[in-house]
C-alpha cells in the first residue's frame, strides 16, 4: 500500500470519527499515533505523541490563548458587555431594526476583547435577547442576529483562530490581527445593512424604539470607553511593535483586570469562574491544537498535502478558480465541523496548495476565518446557533437557522469583496513595522 493511501485512508477515517462526535483532538492524535507507527513503526510513533504533546503544551507562543481568553471573561463578568449593549441601544435603538443594530455593534465590541466565537454568541445572547424580546421583535431576527453577530469573535482581533493559523502557517499575528480590523468592521456594516433592508421590508419584524436626546447618546459613549482602551491598547501594542502578541494578550487582561476592580463590579466568584471557564477553553483548544499537530505529522509523512500541492498546481485552471474550490471546500466543511477543527484539519493541506498559486498568506488567513465564521452559522452543525438556542430554549431551531440566512448573504457578499479588493485585509499589515 503507497504512502499517498495510507494518508487518504487516515483523512476518511479521520471524518468518520468527527461524524461520530468524538472530540476531535482525541481523534486527531488517536488516528495520528496509529498512522505514524504503521508506516514507521510503534515506538517511533510513542516517541512523535510525547514530544508533540511536550512541545504543545510548553509552547511560549500557544501562551496567548489562555491570555486573551482570561481578558474575555474578566470582560463578561465584569458588565463591559452589557454596558456596551447599552450604549448601541441608546445611539441607534430607535432607528429601523434598532436593537438589532445595537446587538451587532455591541458583538463588535465584545469581539474585540473576547476573542471567542462562542463566548460572544452566549453572552449576548444572555445580555439581548430579553430585550428584543420585550420591544416585540421578531424571534427569528432577534435569535439570528446574535447568533451571526457572535462569529464576528473569529474575525474581529483579538482571534484564537488567527493564534492557531499564525502558528500552523508561521506567519505574524500582529499582522493576522491588523488584516482582521477592516473586514471586521467591512461585515459589521453589511450586517447593519441587511437589518435595515429587512426591517424597512418587514416592519413588523422589528417595531421601532423611543427616540433619544443627544445629550443621551453622548452620554452614553462612556460605556465604551473602556473596550477603546482596550482594543487601542491591545492592538496599538501589537501595530507600533511594542508588545509580542503574549505580551498584548498579557497587558490586556490585566488592564480588564484594574478597570473591572475600579468599577468595583468584579465579585470574588464571578474572578473565580472567570478562571475556571478560562481553564475550560483553554485546555480544549490546546488539546485540538495538540491532535492537528501530530496527525500533521502523519500526514507529512505520507505526502498527501505536497502531492495535492503538486497536483492542483499543475491543473490547467486560473489560480482563482482553484481558489473558489478550495473556499467550496471550507464552506461545506464548516457545516459539519467545528472552526478551530476545520482549520487545524484544513491549513496544512492547502497552505502548500495557496502558496504554490501565488496568494498572499496573510490575505488568505482572513479569507478561510471568514468563510469558517460562516459555518458557525450554518446548518447541520452551526455551532453559534445551538449556543443561542440554549439561550432562548423556547426559539426552535429552524426559526433561528432561518433568521441566520440574510446574514450569511452578508457574509458571501464580504467575501466576494476581499476576493475582488485584496487590501481591504492587507493595507493596515502593510503599515506594521
Amino acid at each position: 500500500m503507497s504512502l499517498s493511501t495510507i494518508g487518504i485512508i487516515g483523512i476518511i477515517l479521520l471524518l468518520i470519527g468527527l461524524f461520530s462526535r468524538m472530540p476531535v483532538g482525541f481523534v486527531m492524535a488517536l488516528l495520528g499515533l496509529a498512522g505514524f507507527s504503521y508506516v514507521v513503526n510503534f515506538d517511533a510513533g510513542l516517541n512523535l505523541l510525547a514530544r508533540d504533546v511536550w512541545d504543545t503544551f510548553s509552547s511560549y507562543g500557544l501562551t496567548v490563548i489562555p491570555l486573551f481568553v482570561f481578558m474575555g471573561q474578566l470582560a463578561y463578568q465584569s458588565g463591559i458587555s452589557r454596558r456596551l449593549y447599552h450604549a448601541a441601544h441608546v445611539i441607534v435603538g430607535n432607528r429601523p431594526g434598532g436593537l438589532a443594530m445595537a446587538t451587532i455593534g455591541a458583538c463588535a465590541g465584545f469581539s474585540a476583547i473576547s476573542g471567542s466565537t462562542n463566548a460572544t454568541a452566549a453572552t449576548m445572547a444572555t445580555v439581548t435577547i430579553p430585550e428584543m424580546r420585550r420591544r416585540k421583535y421578531d424571534p427569528g431576527l432577534a435569535t439570528g442576529t446574535v447568533a451571526a453577530g457572535g462569529s464576528l469573535g473569529i474575525l474581529i482581533p483579538p482571534s484564537v483562530i488567527f493564534i492557531v493559523y499564525g502558528i500552523l502557517t508561521e506567519q505574524s499575528i500582529g499582522k493576522l490581527f491588523a488584516a482582521g480590523i477592516l473586514p471586521g468592521l467591512l461585515l459589521c456594516s453589511l450586517f447593519f445593512l441587511t437589518i435595515y433592508l429587512r426591517v424597512r421590508k418587514h416592519p413588523e419584524l422589528a417595531p421601532p424604539g423611543p427616540k433619544t436626546t443627544w445629550k443621551r447618546k453622548i452620554r452614553s459613549f462612556t460605556g465604551v470607553v473602556e473596550t477603546l482602551v482596550l482594543f487601542a491598547m491591545v492592538m496599538g501594542g501589537l501595530f507600533f511593535g511594542v508588545f509580542t502578541p503574549t505580551e498584548a494578550a498579557a497587558a490586556g487582561a490585566f488592564l480588564t483586570l484594574v478597570i473591572a476592580l475600579l468599577r468595583r463590579q468584579l465579585t470574588w466568584q464571578g474572578f473565580v469562574q472567570s478562571l475556571s471557564d478560562t481553564t475550560k477553553i483553554s485546555c480544549m483548544v490546546m488539546v485540538i491544537v495538540t491532535g492537528a499537530v501530530v496527525f500533521g505529522h502523519f500526514m507529512a509523512i505520507t505526502r498527501v498535502p505536497f502531492d495535492l500541492a503538486g497536483w492542483v498546481g499543475s491543473l490547467p485552471l486560473p489560480p482563482h478558480v482553484v481558489l473558489g474550490l478550495i473556499i467550496l471546500v471550507y464552506l461545506v466543511g464548516g457545516c459539519f465541523m467545528d472552526a478551530l477543527a476545520m482549520i487545524m484539519l484544513t491549513v496544512p493541506i492547502f497552505y502548500p496548495v495557496v502558496m504554490a498559486l501565488g496568494f498572499d498568506p496573510i490575505w488568505f488567513g482572513v479569507i478561510i476565518v471568514l468563510v469558517t465564521e460562516m459555518g458557525v452559522i450554518t446548518p447541520p452543525v452551526g455551532v453559534n446557533v445551538y449556543v443561542v438556542h440554549g439561550v432562548a430554549r423556547d426559539v426552535p431551531l429552524e426559526t433561528i437557522f432561518r433568521g441566520v440566512l440574510p446574514m450569511l448573504l452578508a457574509m458571501l457578499i464580504c467575501n466576494l469583496l476581499l476576493i475582488l479588493f485584496p487590501q481591504i485585509a492587507l493595507f493596515l499589515p502593510g503599515l506594521m513595522k
